[in-house]
């Protein structure tokens, strides 16, 4: 209670958990059931972390009406509240996650599972240092077909893409200027935005931090406030993996490291190459990449994003200081060796996209694996492995794969599976602006 004492303007709160889709899936409370809800928490059925991208029930669903469709009790996170101000009326939110009635964690939900992951880590006594990138449109959606919205500065809308352009920032200052007051109020630390490849496409870092569950706290956060916020400022906000046919798709980037209990580095080893554990990370992120595709592009239109020469890598391979390779190598001070996974969509559930991604790195130091020798040149011309290009082939290859269960319950597994079977069926019957109505501002 003590964040809401200091917050006397607070008269409703809500209390969300991420589903497989990363769809916040909640509650409405008045301010006078918070005690209750930060003690008791609340409830409700195993099935709702388990939907399709349009809310609906999966068919066949074991936690559906096989089991009675019963409840699961959900808390608070380490989180706590986080104002809400992309809403007109003061609200806080309180994330939670769900767990059985004995107390221990329910296997399918996100968050426990990256949890998971973290405590295995914790196990070979070292904590990944985790960072994301968050790439996002601003989109006039009013007519029928989406385009950049008219800049609130000069009435205007400026074709082509504004590659790390001053004026395409402030262009849409107001809205960037809240974005980041916002940010400080919900503890999401923002870095540097710039603006990319495409048109009203722009990119938020999310620092450094030693809490991978923080990280995708923040990133989970950070795509709800921005969506909400672009409303607010008459727009839509669009972390969807390809928007538009003819301009680059959203990427969600991470970066990560591994710290020792001493807090040191064990990637970097004073030379350029890095250590062991570096190539080993390496190895098992490349290892997963095929397996996992399905969380890094777990949706229709994610797959449009996934082809040559379009900012977004198709083969799977690593190197330094690449933009064209999968896994990379970022330059900068040789204490500072991390790896970037560079294949995921924008329109990625954090908490298990950041868990694939430390699981399969983890996979990699476990076996002592090696990636083999870094590419040079453009992998988009090289005879390389390639990422599924279809999303029916991404879901068999996850439903198939020992890897994949190596990181995540079996639950989790085949609950995800169920999930995107359903939306692959349905996705099918709809048309191209159907399908952008979808997922526009929903992932």
């Amino acid at each position: 209670m003590t964040w809401l004492l200091d917050h006397p303007e607070i008269h409703n709160i809500r209390c969300g958990a991420a589903d497989l889709n990363g769809q916040a899936r909640g509650k409405r409370l008045p301010r006078r059931f918070a005690e209750k809800l930060e003690t008791e928490g609340t409830r409700f059925p195993y099935s709702a972390l388990n939907l399709d991208i349009w809310g609906e029930d999966i068919d066949e669903s074991p936690l559906v009406f096989e089991t009675g469709d019963p409840d699961g009790v959900l808390m608070p996170t380490e989180r706590g509240y986080v104002p809400m101000p992309w809403l007109s009326s003061p609200s806080a939110l309180l994330p939670v996650w769900m767990y059985h009635e004995d107390g221990t964690a329910f296997a399918g939900d996100p968050r426990h599972a990256l949890a998971s992951v973290v405590a295995r880590f914790a196990a070979h006594g070292l904590t990944p240092v985790v960072a994301t990138e968050m790439e996002f449109y601003l989109i006039d959606d009013s007519g029928r077909e989406i385009q950049q919205p008219r800049s609130p500065r000069s009435g205007k809308r400026r074709p082509g893409s504004e590659i790390l352009s001053l004026r395409a920032l402030d262009a849409f200052d107001d809205f960037f200027t809240e974005l980041y007051a916002a940010c400080d109020a919900m503890n999401i630390p923002a870095e540097a935005a710039s603006s990319e490849a495409g048109t009203g496409q722009f990119e938020v870092a999310i620092e450094h931090g030693p809490d991978a569950l923080k990280a995708a706290d923040d990133a989970w956060l950070f795509k709800m406030l921005v969506r909400g916020l672009a409303r607010k400022h008459g727009m839509a906000a669009s972390f969807m993996a390809k928007p538009y046919e003819d301009y680059s798709g959203n990427g969600m980037h991470t970066h990560f490291s591994l710290a020792d209990k001493d807090g040191a580095n064990v990637m970097a080893n004073g030379t350029f190459e890095g250590s062991d554990i570096l190539r080993q990370a390496i190895a098992g992120c490349l290892a997963g990449i095929s397996d996992l595709a399905l969380i890094f592009a777990p949706h229709g239109n994610s797959y449009e994003r996934l082809v040559p020469n379009a900012h977004a890598p198709t083969g799977i391979c690593w190197a330094y200081e690449n933009r064209t390779a999968s896994i990379r190598v970022p330059g900068g001070g040789l204490n500072a060796r991390r790896v970037e996974h560079r294949v995921a969509g924008g329109d990625v559930n954090p908490y298990i996209f950041i868990a694939a991604v430390l699981g399969s790195a983890l996979i990699g130091v476990e076996d002592g694996l090696d990636p083999g020798n870094p590419i040079t040149g453009n992998a988009y011309d090289q005879n390389l492995p390639q990422i599924p290009g279809t999303w029916s082939e991404a879901i068999e290859a996850f439903d198939a794969s020992p890897l994949v269960r190596r990181i995540f319950d079996p639950q989790l597994v085949d609950n995800f599976v169920l999930t995107k079977r359903q939306e692959l069926k349905n996705f099918t019957a709809l048309t191209p602006e159907e399908q952008i109505d979808l997922y526009l501002d929903t992932v």
